[in-house]
């Protein structure tokens, strides 16, 4: 380890611009001390990346998906890392792990693990069992030889300690309260659209990837049964295009608006119009079972209601917090009912935007990232105080 100050690389395989927690990550590391280089993946369609106290950059991939594509990055990503001036080296779930621990082997430095995620229980692996042996296979080789790990929820870190048999800590992907400069901009024809949508109509939003085991199909049946009401869907993914298809197909199209991707900033500021959030998973794998979304987060912070699986995490802030209702099942008809009898029910819905207001004071980055500075101090803790060179 050099004697300057430390230089950390976290690495991803997704589009930084969109990646909230990583800019998060990065930043709170920055504000600790630390040299950030926060490294992932340029697509066609990558907006311009924008400035931050962190560097940034990005790998151009030829391939765009499948083993390819993980071959090409990985490879990229090596010889990236290892021809950098650095201090250690964090992976950021399991699809940058084996480039990250060869090149801190190579190099000499600390190797940090970060779960979001059970990656080998997600939907698009856990039904595919060869893929599913191959990353279980590199999960149990690698992931204890890591330095340090934490990922996102308590369940997660039970799960991970006593199957990698090391200690993981967690870290929350809360918002900040106060959401700092330079923020990307806002796109305020968009922000215009849904405030004059919120007046007349019952907006529920979504946000996040359009993926299988999201809940999306059962919202789409609820969506026949619900008047006056639109769904909006704010993000993208395996299943956008047979969603498309779905709503022209069902005459939907006045009632499911899809929004695309969506920066963090202007997805910031339409979320206080909507009415109800949805963050529906289905229990396909661990991974969504013991999962912790940030949009949770995100719909408490803008005040808004929302419906969450009834999985222990979710169980967990419920009980604690009482910001939203947990669902029984994923079927349309269901769904609906319980959608109206909500929003027909006007004290209970005042009582659940009110503890919103309130949790939002406490569910907050300011307080959570100086669980995640503690992991990475505990290494680098007699190098922090040093004059920058």
């Amino acid at each position: 380890m050099s004697n300057t100050i430390p230089r950390i690389i976290l690495t991803v395989t997704n589009d930084l611009t969109y990646d909230q927690r990583m800019i998060r990550i990065a930043q709170a590391l920055c504000d600790k001390g630390y040299r950030v280089i926060l490294v992932g993946r340029e697509k066609e369609n990558s907006l311009p990346i924008v400035s931050q106290d962190f560097r940034q950059h990005r790998i151009s991939c030829r391939y765009t998906s499948g083993k390819l594509f993980y071959l090409e990055y990985n490879w990229k990503l090596y010889h990236y890392l290892i021809s950098q001036r650095l201090d250690g080296i964090c992976a950021v779930d399991l699809d940058t792990i084996l480039p990250v621990y060869f090149a801190s082997k190579f190099l000499g430095v600390p190797r940090f693990f970060d779960a979001h995620e059970y990656f080998e229980e997600v939907p698009e692996v856990v039904n595919r069992p060869v893929v599913k042996t191959i990353w279980e296979k590199l999960a149990n080789w690698l992931i204890p030889r890591f330095d340090r790990a934490y990922t996102v929820c308590e369940s997660l870190s039970e799960v991970f300690q006593q199957k990698y048999g090391i200690p993981f800590g967690v870290v929350r992907n809360l918002p900040f309260l106060e959401l700092p400069l330079p923020l990307m901009p806002v796109n305020t024809e968009v922000v215009t659209q849904i405030q004059e949508l919120a007046a007349i109509k019952t907006i529920i939003l979504y946000q996040g990837a359009l993926n299988e085991g999201r809940g999306l199909e059962a919202m789409l049946d609820a969506m026949h049964h619900l008047e006056d009401t639109v769904l909006l869907l704010a993000g993208d993914g395996d299943i956008g295009s047979r969603l498309r298809a779905r709503v022209a197909r069902e005459y939907l199209s006045t009632k499911v608006i899809f929004l695309g991707f969506v920066t963090p900033s202007t997805l910031r500021a339409i979320t206080p119009f909507a009415t109800l959030g949805l963050n529906l998973l289905e229990a396909r794998g661990k991974s969504y079972y013991y999962s912790l979304a940030n949009k949770t987060f995100d719909y408490i912070q803008a005040g808004v209601p929302a419906l969450h699986p009834d999985f222990p995490e979710y169980r967990r802030l419920m009980s604690e917090h009482q910001t939203g209702l947990l669902v029984k099942k994923l079927e349309g008809a269901y769904l609906a009912s319980l959608i109206r009898d909500l929003l027909d029910n006007a004290p209970q819905y005042a009582v659940l935007k009110a503890n919103c207001r309130l949790a939002k004071n406490v569910l907050t980055w300011e307080k959570e990232k100086e669980r995640l500075t503690k992991i990475y101090d505990t290494i680098y803790k007699n190098h922090l105080n040093e004059p920058m060179v």
